[in-house]
Parts: C-alpha cells; sequence; structure tokens
C-alpha cells in the first residue's frame, strides 16, 4: 500500500453531542483500524527509553455534514466506483444496542432506509476519497 496514494476521512453528524462524537469517532477509528493494519506505523521510543504504540501513519480529517448528506454519501458508497474503498458506518441502529448480538438482530430486522448514520469511515484511494468529501469541511 502507497501510503502517499491513500487517504482516510471520518465524516460526522454536525449535529450530534460532544459525547456522541467522540463515541462515535473511537468506534469508527477502531475498527478502520483492523481492516487497515498496514497503515499503522512501528511502536517508537522516546528520549528516556519509554515505549509508544505506533500510530495511523495518514492524517485522519474529522469532517462534517449534515443528516442529508451524510445519507448521500453513505448512498454513494454502495455504488461499484467506490467498492475498493473500506467504509465503516456507524448508526442508531447500532448505537441503541447494549450488546453485539441485539445488534445484529435489530440490524436483521431494519430496512437500510431506516438507519440514521451517525458518522462514516471512509479509506482507499485519495482521488476516490476526495470526490466523495472534498467539498467537506472539518469539524470543529
Amino acid at each position: 500500500m502507497e501510503l502517499q496514494n491513500e487517504k482516510c476521512v471520518m465524516v460526522m453528524d454536525e449535529t450530534l453531542p460532544l459525547g456522541i462524537l467522540a463515541n462515535t469517532a473511537g468506534i469508527l477509528g477502531i475498527t478502520l483500524g483492523k481492516h487497515l493494519p498496514e497503515t499503522v506505523g512501528p511502536d517508537v521510543t522516546d528520549q528516556t527509553g519509554r515505549m509508544h504504540r505506533g500510530i495511523i501513519q495518514i492524517p485522519v480529517p474529522i469532517l462534517k455534514a449534515d443528516q442529508a448528506r451524510l445519507r448521500a454519501i453513505r448512498q454513494q458508497l454502495y455504488q461499484p466506483e467506490f467498492a475498493e474503498l473500506i467504509v465503516v458506518d456507524f448508526s442508531d441502529v447500532a448505537q441503541s444496542c447494549n450488546v453485539y448480538e441485539e445488534f445484529i438482530e435489530k440490524a436483521a430486522h431494519t430496512e437500510e432506509s431506516a438507519y440514521t448514520y451517525l458518522g462514516i469511515g471512509i479509506c482507499g484511494a485519495k482521488k476516490l476519497v476526495n470526490k466523495l468529501t472534498g467539498s467537506l469541511p472539518l469539524l470543529r
């Protein structure tokens, strides 16, 4: 993987409270890391000899969008043109569950059109990621 040609972003629902935003970013980051272990650099040692775990080697801007734009991006990501991207979404369906088995069951009985997306993580070819998210502002 040529990291200079890769991009990773998180697109968050700009109306979410701070705690839900932080939780969503954490969930998206952990899941993306599972699917992209090659992007995490080696552990480093500081001047005092203490070790620090490696972190992702590419920037991960956190962008914001309203609910309609978030849904539109998610729908575009189902298109064959974007099939090579790694995509992770976090929705109200997942957020409302206390245990993973409950999420599996609830997802199986919920149409995708009923999902409200809290955030989407997208990683892959910079050109494709920019095509989807290049006009979105940073979450501040």
